[in-house]
C-alpha cells in the first residue's frame, strides 16, 4: 500500500535494506492511520455516551483514548527512525484507516461498547498482519513495538467486551468479526 507521501523519505541509517524499510513504514503508517481513527472513534463515544454505567464507560473511553494516542506516536516514531515520514494527520488518517466509520446511531452505552469491539478487534487483526509483515522483513524492533502494542489492544479489547458479557449482540458481532478480511490477508 502505498500512502500520500511515501516516496517523502528522510536518512536512516538504521541495518536493514531500503526495500524492507520501505515496506515497514507502509506497515506502519496504515496501522498508524488506524490507530489515530481509532483514537477519536473513542472519544466520539466518550463524549456521546449515555445510559446505565455512564460514568464508568465514559472514563473507559477516555482511558482507551490515551492508549491509542500512546500507540500512534510510537508508530509514527518508528516511521520515522526507519526514514519514513509518519502520515498522522486526522485527514491522511480518515483516508488510510481500514476502519468503518463510526455508528452516529450509537447513543446508549452498549451500542458505543458494541461498535468499539467491532473497530478494536478490527485494529487488533491489523497489527497482527504488521507483526507476520514485520517478522518476514526482519526487523525485530518493530515486530517488538507491534507485538506490545497488541497485547495493549487486546486487554482493552477485553474490558470492553466484559461490559457485553451476555448481550446477545457480542456473540453476533464476534460472528462477523471471524469473517472480516483485512488488506493483506486475503
Amino acid at each position: 500500500m502505498t500512502l500520500g507521501n511515501a516516496d517523502m523519505k528522510f536518512t536512516s541509517h538504521v541495518n536493514l535494506p531500503a526495500d524492507a524499510r520501505e515496506d515497514l513504514i507502509d506497515v506502519l503508517n496504515v496501522n498508524l492511520a488506524n490507530a489515530v481513527d481509532l483514537h477519536w472513534q473513542v472519544k466520539q463515544a466518550h463524549w456521546n455516551i449515555r445510559g446505565k454505567h455512564f460514568i464508568s464507560r465514559h472514563q473507559l473511553f477516555d482511558s482507551l483514548a490515551d492508549h491509542l494516542r500512546t500507540q500512534a506516536d510510537a508508530m509514527a516514531e518508528r516511521a520515522g527512525t526507519l526514514g519514513g515520514y509518519a502520515e498522522g494527520t486526522i485527514r491522511l488518517a480518515a483516508k488510510n484507516s481500514q476502519l468503518p466509520e463510526y455508528d452516529l446511531q450509537a447513543v446508549d452505552g452498549d451500542a458505543h461498547l458494541s461498535a468499539l469491539v467491532d473497530r478494536f478487534a478490527r485494529y487488533a487483526a491489523s497489527i497482527r498482519d504488521g507483526i507476520q509483515r514485520s517478522e518476514a522483513l526482519e526487523d525485530p524492533v518493530t515486530v517488538d513495538l507491534l507485538t506490545q502494542t497488541l497485547g495493549v489492544v487486546e486487554l482493552d479489547l477485553w474490558f470492553l467486551e466484559s461490559h457485553l458479557q451476555g448481550d446477545a449482540r457480542t456473540t453476533a458481532n464476534r460472528s462477523r468479526r471471524d469473517d472480516v478480511q483485512l488488506p493483506g490477508n486475503a
